[in-house]
């Protein structure tokens, strides 16, 4: 399987957006957890069935929350790997994803 890494500033959103549903009602934070655990191990299975947003970047949508995981695809064979950018509402700007894109050739 694909390796995973999920950078920090995608931690940060999983963990805001939990703490937000739990905070709504009592268990929401661990359902949205649940849901988002399923579309990782999807985007590690066949990130290529999600579609390209631009840049070499991809989005998952979940079902039941208005969320996206944005991510990464590099290497190839046994070295390719997925790289969680952002975690994002929805409505929020795409520019909050974008500004990580340009972080992470940076960084890359």
């Amino acid at each position: 399987m694909i390796r995973l890494v999920v950078r920090p500033s995608a931690e940060l959103d999983i963990q805001d957006a939990a703490d937000w549903y739990e905070d709504e009602e009592i268990g929401l934070g661990g359902q949205f957890l649940d849901e988002l655990r399923d579309i990782v191990h999807r985007i590690r299975e066949l990130p290529s069935q999600f579609p390209d947003v631009g840049r070499g970047i991809r989005r998952a949508l979940l079902k039941r929350f208005p969320y996206a995981i944005y991510f990464l695809l590099r290497g190839e064979g046994d070295e390719q790997a997925v790289f969680i950018l952002a975690v994002l509402h929805q409505r929020r700007s795409p520019s909050v994803w974008r500004a990580r894109v340009r972080d992470e050739g940076k960084a890359g």
